[in-house]
């Protein structure tokens, strides 16, 4: 016992402050679309933070399961950096990894840069290299043999002349890569391309990877946003034994609305301005939120403005074996609050008419296989009396689609069919907008181009993430919905440059992270945007980068919009914010001070907007003219104009997916949520 208090602490921090850049420098950058210099921010990063890992457990400490928690903007990424030796620490003194410097480590684990990983998903890199300048590049690199196999990638043999000489220590443990390989479901993927895997086979394979280096420290920056229930209800187990055994240490992030799993021990809950709101074991960090949010209601305590009480609504729930269990703050104090903390997460726009619109894609037994292995329409279905093979699915204008299923069901196959990236699409029978992708010289119909497609849908999903430059600016991403590729000229006249000037001022405070310095002036009000051209994709945090691809893919109004996983990485307050630009674009807000008013109803707390009562409103919301296909895990991610769904099985069960219609919003009826996925409850 006295050994094991002896031994030094993993990471110690003792009342540093840490900054991006050093603060004596002063950052300046400049555009091409205006004339003056204009400086970055750099406002000290939680100031006089103290912290500690403990390197060992035992009967009289036990282990510390910490889960970094915030909402949007908050740093939860940047707390998990500076974990990790980012970012400058002031005094240098004050951040320190002790353990590592002890004999009980080996020599390739001294650096923290190798002691402690990271696992994120806001990163630029793909697992299978860099990232083509178009999406359906990402079919047609499979030439080399510099496109490994997941097998390859998770034993880390992905260089083209690797060393002969063998790392005894970094070698991988056979019996824990059969472990990692099973539980992270991967055992039927190891021989595909990784550039194939879809986005939750990607997420599990990167964990998987981290895993398999044994690291002293794993850091998971919300390892389960994108992920199924039944793949959520499998990883955290094995998280769970890993963090039992300290092998490795395990620091999580989350967001308030996210169930923290039943094994976390000690929170750390993060203010909107990148500072500690409450540390400490879990149980105690909960009960002074829960003292707050109740102060807040009964109006004995003004609502702090770093410390939002929206955000804090959902949070309390855990995530059990069984499923989720308990309820939020905010229900805990009054069972009407629930239906205020969510308020507005999207309207019945359009597709409730009963008129049935043209058909914008038609698939007529799709079934897409990588050699043997089929990926998406391993089924055969009746239909009008024949017997079709593979999937069978219309989509018409006005309608609402929700599609979902596990992880490698196919979903991302079937955004990259319809948006006509997959190669397998000129083989397949799909017509898109009435026409086929091949000449029809019997009716005398052009094929449709590549180009034509890619006009006429706006795209949001991890893959587009993964693949947008990051050294495009802010207004270029949003620009680039024009454009026929991420770097093209944009073709844009004076309607859509007022759309995207009125887009990025309705949203500059989420995606200007200088919105709150007041070290940028504002006296010119003619340059009020001149952030939108400062800061680069790559510069914004990953909820920002979110929502600036949400943005980009509606502005358009495009014949079909797509939002694959769009709204997975923000908070509650911002994903309805974007839920209510969706319905209505700028005509309708929220009135000020609506974190505090939750008690209103859904359609009291929505109010004309400035620009609406004006008449100067530029960007609407879906029309009745324009199709949705919306993809999410998360029923509260799902625009409650959603209504047909269609559920896809898993590849190797043979059964064909299986489709409905809803009788209201997902998100206000779990019932409905269960019968999606045909289980009694759980999810």
């Amino acid at each position: 016992m006295g050994l094991s208090a002896a031994r030094p602490p993993i990471i110690r921090i003792a009342n540093g402050t840490f900054y991006r850049h050093h603060p004596n420098s002063t950052i300046l950058t400049s555009s091409a679309s205006y004339s003056h210099p204009h400086s970055h921010p750099n406002p000290p990063l939680f100031t006089d933070l103290s912290f500690e890992l403990p390197s060992h457990t035992s009967a009289a400490s036990p282990p510390h399961n910490w889960c970094i928690v915030g909402p949007s903007l908050s740093g939860k990424t940047t707390f998990l950096q500076l974990l990790r030796g980012q970012h400058l620490c002031f005094p240098p003194t004050a951040r320190s990894f002790p353990y590592l410097a002890t004999d009980d480590v080996p020599h390739r684990l001294k650096a923290p840069s190798r002691a402690i990983q990271y696992v994120g998903f806001d990163t630029g890199s793909s697992l299978g290299g860099a990232a083509p300048t178009y999406m359906s590049a990402r079919y047609e690199s499979r030439r080399e043999i510099t496109d490994f196999s997941l097998r390859d990638f998770l034993l880390g043999n992905t260089e083209l002349n690797p060393s002969d000489v063998k790392d005894d220590e970094a070698s991988i443990d056979a019996k824990l890569f059969e472990r990692v390989v099973v539980d992270l479901r991967l055992e039927s993927l190891l021989s595909l391309p990784v550039t194939f895997l879809s986005n939750g086979q990607g997420r599990r394979a990167r964990i998987a990877r981290a895993l398999l280096t044994r690291p002293e420290v794993l850091l998971l920056d919300e390892p389960f946003m994108g992920l199924d229930p039944p793949t959520v209800a499998g990883l955290s187990p094995l998280l769970q034994s890993l963090a039992a055994q300290a092998s490795p240490r395990l620091v999580l992030s989350a967001r308030p609305q996210d169930p923290l799993p039943e094994w976390i021990t000690h929170l750390v809950y993060l203010r909107t301005d990148c500072q500690v709101g409450s540390m400490g074991d879990k149980e105690t960090v909960l009960k002074g939120l829960r003292r707050y949010v109740r102060g807040v209601w009964k109006g004995g305590l003004t609502e702090d403005e770093t410390l939002p009480v929206h955000a804090l609504g959902e949070m309390g729930r855990t995530l059990t074996g069984r499923g989720v269990q308990g309820e939020g703050l905010a229900e805990e104090l009054a069972e009407t609050l629930a239906a205020g903390a969510t308020a507005g997460s999207g309207r019945d726009v359009g597709g409730e008419s009963g008129r049935l619109g043209e058909p914008l894609v038609e698939m007529d037994g799709c079934k897409v296989k990588y050699g043997d292995k089929v990926v998406l329409g391993n089924w055969t279905e009746e239909r009008d009396g024949r017997s079709v093979d593979g999937l069978q699915w219309t989509v018409r204008r006005g309608e609402r689609w929700g599609v979902f299923g596990p992880n490698g069901s196919g979903k991302t196959t079937i955004v990259s069919l319809l948006c006509s990236d997959h190669p397998q699409t000129y083989s397949l029978p799909i017509r898109l907008f009435g026409r086929s992708r091949l000449p029809e010289p019997e009716s005398g119909i052009l094929p449709l181009t590549f180009w034509d497609i890619q006009a006429r849908i706006g795209h949001s999903s991890p893959e587009i993430h993964q693949h947008m430059p990051r050294s495009l600016t802010t207004r270029q991403v949003l620009e680039s919905a024009w454009a026929d590729t991420f770097r093209s000229k944009p073709t844009l006249d004076a309607t859509a440059q007022g759309q995207v000037d009125a887009t990025l001022q309705w949203f500059e405070h989420e995606l200007n992270p200088a919105f709150n310095a007041h070290s940028i002036a504002r006296d010119d009000k003619s340059d009020t945007l001149a952030w939108a051209s400062d800061y680069m994709f790559g510069e914004l945090p990953f909820s920002a980068q979110r929502i600036l691809l949400f943005l980009r893919a509606i502005i358009k109004h495009s014949d079909i919009v797509v939002l694959d996983e769009a709204f997975s990485g923000m908070d509650d307050a911002v994903r309805d914010k974007c839920m209510l630009f969706l319905a209505y674009g700028e005509a309708k807000m929220y009135p000020p001070g609506f974190s505090k008013s939750a008690l209103l109803s859904a359609e009291t707390a929505v109010v004309d907007s400035p620009s609406a009562v004006s008449g100067r409103v530029k960007v609407t919301g879906l029309s009745d003219q324009q199709a949705l296909i919306c993809i999410s895990h998360v029923k509260e991610e799902v625009p409650d104009c959603v209504r047909e769904w269609i559920c896809l099985p898993e590849a190797s069960t043979g059964l064909p997916a299986r489709v409905g219609r809803l009788d209201g919003p997902l998100r206000t009826d779990s019932k409905r949520w269960r019968e999606i996925w045909n289980v009694g409850g759980g999810i």
